[in-house]
């Protein structure tokens, strides 16, 4: 008898026992003495977090990179595609012969920017020399065949005219616009996209790495919970 006694006094005591630690704190316990997070809460403040992340990588700064290129076609249409383009200083144009006809690449002397140096296949010096030297068929000679290619960086804004020796009268003239803004405007074959540099494509994939953390760990809270002061 004396242990059913003990028993059922115990079970009393543990049934008038306060259920919560706020009932344990006392009627003058307030949220501030026990916080707690809501599932919702939790999921808000996570996806603020991984906003912001993802903000600060789509508001990073792009510049141009140097070193970019740009390819003009030589065809046997007796045409330069295309015939203008507007790059920015530091980047290489590459001139590739998709025909079977021998072209040149020969820059009008007199018309190139003041600082600028002239530039033709061959790597002559001067416009008479690279005029005086081509042969057809002869690379050496500035000539560039079917498959080939030439290519020059331009440092120096400016404007650039050129031509290919044996078929100028044809008509078969180009024109390269060197400036600071020519990546925000559109060359005869489209836009310039710029590139994007490597920093920014870092901080995009840490941003998506941490949005994909972040949905794991909301998906084991959500399902499994836990005892951890969570309201639910």
């Amino acid at each position: 008898m004396q242990t059913d006694d003990y028993s059922r006094r115990a079970g009393i005591r543990s049934h008038d026992a306060p259920e919560t630690d706020r009932e344990a704190a006392g009627p003058e316990a307030t949220d501030d003495d026990h916080p707690s997070l809501t599932r919702r809460g939790f999921l808000s403040g996570t996806a603020a977090g991984v906003g912001a992340v993802a903000a600060g990588a789509a508001t990073t700064p792009v510049r141009a990179q140097e070193g970019s290129t740009r390819t003009v076609e030589m065809t046997d249409n007796l045409v330069f595609d295309p015939e203008e383009v507007a790059v920015t200083p530091g980047t290489t144009v590459v001139w590739e012969n998709v025909g079977n006809i021998g072209h040149s690449v020969t820059a009008y002397e007199e018309d190139l920017p003041a600082d600028a140096e002239f530039f033709a296949s061959g790597g002559f010096e001067t416009e008479d020399a690279a005029r005086s030297a081509y042969s057809a068929g002869d690379p050496d000679s500035g000539d560039i065949a079917g498959g080939e290619t030439y290519e020059y960086t331009f440092e120096t804004e400016g404007t650039y005219p050129y031509f290919c020796i044996p078929h100028e009268s044809a008509g078969m003239l180009g024109t390269i616009e060197v400036s600071e803004d020519a990546g925000a405007t559109e060359g005869a074959s489209g836009p310039v996209v710029p590139q994007v540099p490597d920093a920014a494509k870092t901080l995009g994939l840490a941003a998506a790495a941490t949005l994909v953390a972040t949905a794991g760990f909301a998906y084991v809270f959500l399902k499994y919970g836990g005892d951890y002061g969570v309201t639910r």
